[in-house]
């Protein structure tokens, strides 16, 4: 490239920096907030919680993830030194992944990039929740949640309870029942593009989730509106793990 690249590095990355250095580019290495006000070309993120961290505040710049589980297409932190040229030269593919827009009451809650779960606080107190996509009523079941996926979260807890694995840039989300009260319980994939949970009874308080992180509580017939509100880039080298191994 022309002008020298720009590689963030959040979290620790052994040996990255200086090959990088070597590789022709500069290194701004921080908290998100630090390499993101350096306007980097990518920022490789180690762990799952700084991919998240990055891409909750700048969706729209690359991010090469490393050990940060499947769905993200992860680098082993050991074999950072070797992909040092190709972020260089600007060399990756990318993967675009939603980001969701979580709505309560119509009401801006969280952002997801990998899951947005409702779940009884009291394990095997059954509720019952309704699942929408558009204006189409999907399913009403009795469980101890509900788990909505996106690609980039397929591949965690939905898949651990029987929700099938989705592609990325598709647009589609992998929804689940969690211990459904149903001898044969369904699974679904559905659009992202407008969907709706809702809590129709329930017989212990519900707690709505967020990429793992606990958002709110939430009452019988209180709407919660999920939608895309930006594109997360991933980016995707020769060192990447296979989303379908």
């Amino acid at each position: 490239m022309d002008e020298q690249s720009v590689v963030g590095v959040v979290g620790e990355a052994p040996g990255l920096a200086d090959a990088l250095e070597v590789a022709g580019a500069a290194v701004v290495t921080g908290d998100p907030e630090t390499v993101l006000s350096a306007d980097p070309s990518i920022v490789v993120a180690v762990g799952e919680q700084s991919a998240l961290d990055v891409a909750y505040r700048a969706p729209g710049t690359p991010i090469l993830p490393v050990d940060a589980g499947r769905g993200l297409r992860s680098v082993p932190v050991d074999d950072l030194p070797g992909v040092a040229d190709a972020l260089a030269a600007g060399e990756w593919d990318v993967e675009r992944h939603p980001l969701l827009a979580v709505d309560l009451g119509g009401e801006r809650v969280a952002e997801a990039l990998t899951d947005v779960t409702l779940v009884a606080a009291e394990a095997a107190r059954i509720s019952e929740f309704s699942i929408a996509a558009g204006d189409v009523d999907v399913a009403q079941v009795r469980a101890d949640g509900v788990v909505v996926a996106t690609p980039a979260g397929s591949t965690g807890y939905a898949r651990r309870i029987d929700a099938p694995v989705v592609a990325p840039d598709t647009g589609v989300a992998a929804v689940a029942p969690i211990a459904p009260f149903a001898t044969d319980p369904d699974q679904w994939v559905l659009p992202l593009a407008s969907l709706r949970l809702r809590v129709e009874r329930d017989e212990a308080p519900v707690t709505l989730v967020a990429d793992g992180e606990d958002v709110a509580s939430i009452g019988v017939d209180d709407p919660i509106d999920l939608r895309p509100t930006g594109a997360v880039e991933i980016a995707v080298t020769a060192a990447s793990a296979p989303r379908f191994p």
